[in-house]
């Protein structure tokens, strides 16, 4: 599956960081974490989100440590390719990768994920059990839910089935990237589930030709049609919600009676990791409780662990109710990864056609 960043604009393919205070850096660093040396080579999106994790905890941890972080910039299905290339190489050309759940799945079933030690993590007894998994590190987890301008929508949505009412044609943005998202929701709303998306290809060209949407191909792009009044609804992740309307975006979210569609967000080591033990470091430094509560500071996705750092009031804002986390909905991974292709085959051809 081509999931884009949580968080994405265009960047540089590489980048060097530099600068900061040694002693907070090592202050955060457990103590095995301390002896790593070297180059470690983390290979993430670029644009806001790496900026996001740099300030979080990177750069505390790691500026002026033994280690030199080393940012391989790129979009997720570049990377992928690139990983999946160099499994017969003798080493990975990084030592670790951001993901999300789907491509780590998928990446683990091509044999390119280490299992994760968590012996090594000091903070593992504190990651959410139902987003643990063997082979990926989870940071982040959100959902894709009902975005809407409540200046132009009074009626506040209750489904993702609102996406089709005639009375918003030409006024529904879609982000093209996640084009499994509207698939996935548009099963939900035409009797199917995340392991049964047949019914959403018919329902989904039902949209197309009775409510004309508008496609934007990043985030940014969504986000200027909610300013500029170019729409008035969309389908998108629920963080995307709270930082848009955090800064001053016509923006709120409604959570669908369907049930809205999971997703997490973390980090896998490849197999032939060069640095794995700095790869550890980053992992640990990562799980910190000020480092997860700075995380979801900065992207206004729920964090993954239970002790994060956080007030009373910022997880009221940041989580969801245990109502509504029951009735997430989380891929079908081994599903997806059979149909992905042959989806992003149909949306290019015979939705965008």
């Amino acid at each position: 599956m081509i999931t884009p960043s949580p968080f994405s604009r265009k960047t540089g393919r590489r980048a060097f960081l530099t600068g900061g205070t040694a002693a907070l850096g090592m202050a955060m660093l457990p103590a095995r974490a301390r002896a790593a040396q070297g180059d470690l080579v983390v290979s993430n999106w670029g644009g806001s989100w790496n900026d996001y994790m740099y300030d979080s905890f990177e750069k505390a941890a790691f500026d002026n440590s033994g280690v030199t972080l080393v940012k391989d910039l790129a979009p997720v299905s570049e990377r992928k390719t690139r990983l999946l290339a160099e499994r017969r190489l003798p080493r990975s050309s990084v030592d670790l990768t951001w993901l999300s759940d789907s491509d780590a799945f998928e990446l683990n079933d091509q044999n390119v994920l280490e299992e994760i030690d968590y012996s090594l993590l000091s903070n593992a007894e504190n990651i959410v059990p139902q987003l643990r998994t063997p082979y990926y590190v989870p940071a982040i987890y959100g959902a894709t839910v009902v975005l809407y301008n409540p200046n132009t929508i009074t009626t506040v949505p209750t489904s993702f089935a609102d996406l089709w009412n005639p009375e918003y044609k030409g006024r529904v943005g879609l982000y093209d990237q996640v084009y499994f998202n509207y698939i996935y929701a548009a099963a939900l709303v035409a009797g199917g589930d995340l392991s049964n998306v047949e019914p959403a290809f018919a329902k989904l060209m039902e949209m197309k030709e009775t409510v004309q949407p508008r496609l934007y191909p990043s985030h940014d792009a969504l986000a200027a049609a909610f300013e500029n009044g170019e729409i008035d609804i969309s389908a998108n992740y629920s963080a995307r919600a709270q930082l848009w309307k955090a800064n001053g975006l016509p923006v709120e979210m409604a959570y669908p009676s369907e049930g809205a569609l999971g997703i997490s967000f973390g980090v896998g080591v490849p197999k032939k990791s060069a640095n794995r033990e700095a790869a550890y470091a980053y992992l640990n430094a990562m799980l910190e409780p000020e480092g997860m509560a700075n995380i979801a500071r900065k992207t206004f996705y729920s964090v993954a662990t239970t002790d994060a750092a956080l007030t009373d009031a910022e997880r009221g804002q940041l989580e969801f109710t245990d109502d509504q986390k029951a009735k997430l909905h989380f891929v079908d991974y081994a599903y997806a990864a059979e149909n992905d292709s042959a989806w992003l085959d149909w949306w290019n051809k015979e939705f965008k056609g």
